[in-house]
């Protein structure tokens, strides 16, 4: 398999990516989700914020590399048999994940500076807190945060059944192209 991304089929580096991306986003949704019900007394009441937080940065700059390596390695071209309203879905669908996820992650960073403290990730270094001073910055951010989540993993959902409607009703390639095949 190649790294790159030809004319017809994803490379190495954006499957790779694509996938753990994926992960994450689920991974992060499922640790959010099960936090915000924990209680002051429990074990993880401060390391399960702190796994989000530092996981959700590491993510950022993911996402980060991900957009570069898409200008660097451009996708695919669309399938000769999807039509127009099916490629432009599939251009608003991704463009709305892409700018969800780091609207979502810069609310997440500003929920979590809203107080002047930086957010340290993993334990080895710190990100410091810059914008400080919005209005009732944290609550703001903190529902942009929840709904966006809940929207986007919904949305991925739905991406995922497009993807299999293409596998198993459509019989194109567009599901076995971002598993390198």
């Amino acid at each position: 398999m190649q790294w790159r991304n030809s004319s017809s089929h994803y490379g190495l580096v954006s499957i790779l990516m694509h996938w753990l991306v994926a992960l994450a986003v689920f991974g992060l949704f499922a640790l959010g989700y099960w936090m915000v019900g924990l209680d002051y007394y429990s074990g993880w009441y401060k390391t399960a914020p702190d796994l989000h937080k530092s996981i959700g940065l590491v993510l950022f700059t993911v996402m980060l590399a991900r957009v570069l390596w898409r200008g660097f390695s451009p996708p695919p071209a669309s399938l000769p048999d999807h039509g127009r309203l099916t490629r432009l879905a599939s251009k608003l669908g991704h463009s709305f994940l892409y700018l969800g996820l780091f609207v979502l992650m810069i609310s997440g960073y500003l929920i979590s500076t809203a107080d002047g403290r930086g957010i340290p990730v993993f334990g080895l270094f710190e990100v410091p807190a810059s914008l400080t001073s919005i209005p009732d910055q944290e609550d703001v951010a903190g529902l942009v945060h929840e709904y966006l989540a809940w929207a986007l993993v919904i949305f991925a959902g739905i991406h995922a059944l497009a993807a299999l409607k293409h596998h198993f009703i459509d019989r194109d390639r567009t599901l076995m192209r971002m598993f390198g095949r």
